[in-house]
């Protein structure tokens, strides 16, 4: 019996889909539709910690490549540069912090969290939009990764607020599309 190519092509397909190993497959990591594979690189190497700033004159600086456990505060003790973007947190107890980064070079930048936290980026005191950001349900290699377009030769502030748990994990990226 023969059968016609449009047959032989949807056998292989659904052969080609039995054979995707589970592993992959039950990864909720695997899911982005961005590359992240230098942000998944990065949250496998031990972290540094630092204290993550209650106010701007106290914050840390991040460098770009690195992975951090910020140690965050409670959200009442923090003085944002600007108001969060977020939503108001429903929780009185909920966790934030500041950190600084110098871009360099302009570009899109990637903000990878660990967790569900807002985070906004502050330049000259004005929140700077978010260009797109994903997140992945059961992934924390990384968990959400926003992107930001920056000007060269810029600080910014990062303002983590409405988190739920006392540290996070953040790297700071270059998108590799840009």
């Amino acid at each position: 019996m023969r059968f016609p190519v449009a047959a032989h092509v949807l056998l292989f397909l659904g052969w080609s889909v039995a054979l995707v190993p589970s592993s992959y497959a039950d990864d909720p990591c695997a899911t982005f539709t961005w590359d992240v594979t230098h942000e998944r690189t990065l949250f496998g190497r031990e972290p540094q910690s630092l204290a993550a700033g209650q106010a701007l004159a106290a914050s840390p600086l991040l460098m770009i490549d690195r992975l951090y456990r910020l140690q965050l505060k409670g959200q009442s003790e923090v003085t944002f540069v600007a108001p969060p973007g977020g939503k108001t947190p429903r929780d009185a107890r909920t966790y934030a912090g500041l950190a600084l980064f110098a871009a360099d070079t302009g570009g899109v930048y990637r903000i990878a969290l660990d967790q569900r936290l807002w985070v906004d980026v502050v330049v000259n005191g004005s929140l700077v939009p978010a260009k797109g950001f994903q997140g992945r349900p059961g992934c924390n290699t990384p968990h959400k990764i926003v992107e930001f377009v920056l000007p060269a030769k810029t600080t910014a502030t990062l303002q983590f607020s409405a988190g739920s748990m006392p540290r996070a994990k953040v790297t700071v990226t270059r998108s590799p599309d840009d």
